[in-house]
């Protein structure tokens, strides 16, 4: 990247998304934990916290197929500042029987009737309305609805509702009006106090790594707003939908389920769409990763009715013209591409065309023969070298997994010691010549399998873990303050 650019010096960072955190109810949050773990990187010298995708999810929890590419998730909204603002009375937590995303969004409600009793924010939260109209209200339309329909999706609600009939929506509003100013209430929430992270980070040299999932959220107020960009037919179904082929995760391929995009129509009105979804996370965040990057040079395009992603076929996807048109818009981008799978020279080139770093993760590295791209003596400057990302089991879980063959190319060729793992493969990332090296939280903690975060292709039980403080050495901030200030990435 350029000079002034997130990549401009070597940097190391952790991943770890929100809801692993400590403290809150059912998951972590944006509350008082998340500040120690700011001061934790701090104490350690890492300066990007990469965060992967904020966005609302649906009950699988997952962040990349969201209700929203713009909204936040109110699951991460903290209670303590609420009450530090004097909306909210402090209470014992939730009641017998209630859950903690039940209790969250009870007092969450409870929470809006102390704001609307308070005039010092009024100016500030009316600003938010006005700066996040051209989501915001059909964003808290859809909640409405999903919500009076027992949380359906979009497309199996009545007729008039599913196809946005003016006079349906205008009784959704006289009716949910309420329902409807609490979710632009807690969107108000969220945005304020990721904000305030965010800047606490950055006062202390750390940046914030976000994420781009390619695809949109069939179920999702961005589809139900603006089936003009996606690939429906007039009932609003998909013939075609997304995923990747065979590959390292699955022998049959990954089928998501996502629309395509309409690229024809974005194309004729200049993208706006893409532009209005990135100016979205230029305003959360310092450097974005684009998950599935290859998907815009070409995409897998499989049967709606088919029922793995054997069945289908490469697309070519305006890649080049929309990168020129977000540059045109932006300048130079501060994005990585997430470069993994089945990469083409075309593929490549797209990414060098626009100077986009790619991903080199040490998972993969072994196990064939010197030619691998992801062996560190392939890595390139401009890239981000880990151990493993978020789809990846922990290091020593992926260690445990590997057959004898694999596992004896890893340990010759890193040189060490099986029981100094994980920090080996720590250590062979920070020492990478790619800018910046990215280590998940749980090869920090050496943590195994069980630990995992997510695991593609199984449908329940991701985006569920945790980690406790009583996990954290004492001395693992001076001990990672060492490493990086010897593999100057401090």
């Amino acid at each position: 990247m350029s000079q002034g650019s997130p990549l401009d010096k070597r940097r190391a960072g952790l991943l770890l998304h929100p809801t692993s955190l400590p403290g809150g109810h059912e998951n972590g949050d944006l509350g008082p934990e998340a500040y120690r773990f700011v001061e934790f990187m701090a104490a350690c010298g890492f300066t990007v916290w990469q965060t992967l995708p904020l966005t609302p999810p649906h009950g699988d929890l997952s962040p990349y197929a969201a209700q929203s590419v713009h909204a936040g998730n109110p699951r991460l909204i903290a209670l303590e500042p609420l009450v530090e603002a004097g909306w909210l009375r402090p209470d014992g937590g939730p009641q017998p029987g209630e859950d903690g995303w039940s209790y969250r969004q009870r007092r969450l409600i409870e929470a809006r009737e102390g704001f609307r009793q308070t005039d010092w924010i009024r100016g500030e939260y009316e600003a938010f309305l006005r700066q996040r109209q051209d989501w915001l209200e059909d964003y808290a339309l859809y909640q409405a609805i999903r919500a009076d329909h027992r949380q359906a999706a979009w497309f199996d609600w009545p007729r008039e509702l599913r196809d946005r009939h003016p006079d349906a929506l205008a009784a959704v509003r006289a009716q949910f009006g309420e329902a409807m100013a609490q979710c632009r209430f807690e969107q108000f929430l969220f945005y304020r106090q990721w904000a305030e992270l965010k800047r606490y980070a950055n006062e202390r040299g750390i940046l914030i790594f976000g994420d781009i999932p390619l695809f949109v959220g069939y179920d999702s107020a961005d589809v139900w707003a603006r089936r003009d960009c996606f690939l429906l037919n007039a009932e609003g179904r998909p013939d075609v939908v997304a995923g990747v082929p065979p590959d390292y995760f699955s022998e049959t391929g990954q089928l998501w389920g996502n629309p395509h995009y309409a690229w024809e129509a974005m194309r004729a009105d200049g993208f706006q769409w893409w532009k209005a979804r990135i100016r979205t996370q230029l305003s959360q965040f310092d450097l974005l990763r684009i998950d599935h990057f290859r998907g815009l040079e070409s995409y897998w395009e499989i049967p709606a009715d088919a029922e793995t992603a054997v069945a289908g076929r490469w697309v070519e996807a305006p890649g080049d013209e929309l990168f020129r048109a977000l540059r045109a818009e932006f300048g130079r981008l501060p994005l990585v591409a997430e470069d993994l799978g089945i990469i083409t020279p075309e593929v490549e080139a797209l990414r060098d065309a626009h100077g986009l770093p790619g991903m080199k993760v040490l998972h993969f590295a072994f196990g064939g023969d010197a030619e691998n791209l992801y062996l560190p003596h392939h890595h390139a400057l401009n890239s981000v070298v880990y151990t493993g990302t978020h789809d990846n089991n922990t290091t020593l879980g992926w260690l445990e997994e590997l057959d004898e063959a694999t596992r004896n190319h890893a340990f010759e060729y890193l040189g060490g010691d099986p029981a100094r793992m994980p920090e080996l493969l720590v250590r062979t990332a920070l020492a990478s010549v790619a800018r910046l090296a990215v280590v998940p939280l749980q090869d920090v903690l050496a943590l195994g399998g069980s630990d995992r975060m997510n695991q593609p292709g199984v449908a329940e039980g991701n985006w569920r873990w945790r980690f406790r403080w009583d996990q954290v050495d004492p001395r693992t901030a001076g001990h990672y303050r060492h490493l990086l200030t010897l593999y100057g990435r401090i």
